[in-house]
C-alpha cells in the first residue's frame, strides 16, 4: 500500500484513542522511514509502506505515547530524547522558559542555573540554549531519569552537570551553591487526577503525583529556595492551572514575592519567586 493511503487508514485507527490521529500517523511515519514529517509528506507519499509501520501503531492503539514511541520529543526548539523513564516534555512548560527570558531581559544575564527534577534536562537545556555561558546544573532523584537528561546534555550543553539529588531528603543541596536563576516542574497532580489513559498508564508516577492535593512536593521544596537563590536570584516553578494561590502562599510564607505566569491558553502555569528583601514594598501574588 502507498504511503498517502496507509496514512488515511492509520488515522482512521488511531481516531479512536487519539485526539490527534493524523499527526500521529505522520510521526510514526517518519519514525519507520527514519526520515522528519515533513519529508513523509513531500517525499514519500507514494513509496511503498514500509512493514515496520504496522507495529507502531498497534502500539499507539494501546495509548502508549507517540514520543515514547519514536523516543523523541521537541522543546523549545531543541529535539531531546525521551524515555518511559521521564515525562515528556510539554509546549505548556515552555512558559518557564519564557518567563526566564522576560525576566533577564533588563538584567544581566544569568550566570549559574539550576534546574530542580530535570527529567529530559528539557528545561536547563532550553535555558542554556538562551544564555550559552552560563554554568549550568540540573537535579535529578531518579538513575534513569538522569542517564536521559545526561544523554541529552551530552548533544545539546556538554559542559552542564547532571547530578543525582532529592529535595525530600536532607543534604541533598550541600556543595552546589546559589543561583540566579532557578527552574522547576515538580510533580503537582492530586492523587485521584482523572488523567488520560496515556499519561497514567505510561508517563512516570514519582514525576506526576505529589499526595491529595498535589501540593506536598512544593511544600517541601520551597522553604529551601531562598538558599538557593543569590542575592538578585529569581526561581521559577511550574503549577497546575489551579494553584497559582496556594503555591504563592507558600512562597511568601517562605519570605519570597510571587508572581503567577500564564501559558498561550491564558491559564496559571508558573509561579516566579525571588527573596522578599530584593522587592520594593514588598510585593505580594499579582497576575501577569
Amino acid at each position: 500500500m502507498k504511503i498517502a493511503d496507509t496514512l488515511r487508514a492509520g488515522a482512521e485507527r488511531l481516531s479512536a484513542t487519539s485526539d490527534t490521529a493524523r499527526l500521529d500517523a505522520e510521526l510514526l511515519m517518519a519514525h519507520a522511514l527514519g526520515c522528519t514529517r515533513t519529508d513523509v509528506l513531500l517525499r514519500h507519499m507514494q513509496a511503498e509502506t514500509p512493514a515496520v509501520f504496522a507495529p507502531l501503531v498497534e502500539r499507539r492503539l494501546t495509548h502508549e505515547p507517540v514520543a515514547y514511541i519514536t523516543g523523541s520529543a521537541e522543546f523549545y526548539g531543541l529535539e531531546l530524547t525521551v524515555s518511559p523513564a521521564v515525562l515528556i516534555p510539554r509546549g505548556d512548560t515552555e512558559t518557564l522558559v519564557e518567563a526566564a527570558r522576560e525576566a533577564f531581559a533588563k538584567r544581566p544575564a544569568p550566570r549559574r542555573i539550576l534546574d530542580l527534577g530535570t527529567g529530559s534536562g528539557a528545561l536547563l537545556l532550553a535555558a542554556l540554549s538562551l544564555w550559552p555561558d552560563a554554568e549550568g546544573v540540573a537535579i535529578e532523584r531518579s538513575p534513569e531519569a538522569l542517564a536521559v537528561a545526561r544523554a541529552n546534555g551530552q548533544r545539546h550543553a556538554p559542559a552542564a552537570r547532571f547530578l543525582s539529588g532529592d529535595w525530600t531528603q536532607p543534604g541533598w543541596a550541600e556543595d552546589i551553591g546559589q543561583f540566579d536563576l532557578v527552574l522547576s516542574n515538580p510533580p503537582y497532580v492530586e492523587e485521584a487526577a482523572d488523567l488520560a489513559p496515556q499519561v497514567r498508564a505510561h508517563e512516570p508516577a514519582q514525576a506526576l503525583f505529589s499526595g491529595p492535593d498535589g501540593l506536598d512536593d512544593y511544600r517541601l521544596l520551597i522553604p529551601q529556595v531562598p538558599g538557593l537563590l543569590e542575592k538578585n536570584g529569581i526561581a521559577i516553578i511550574e503549577i497546575g492551572w489551579t494553584q497559582g494561590q496556594a503555591v504563592s502562599g507558600l512562597a511568601n510564607a517562605s519570605g519570597m514575592s510571587a508572581k503567577v505566569h500564564q501559558d498561550l491558553a491564558l491559564r496559571e502555569r508558573a509561579v516566579e519567586m525571588a527573596k522578599m528583601a530584593n522587592i520594593l514594598l514588598g510585593n505580594t501574588a499579582s497576575a501577569h
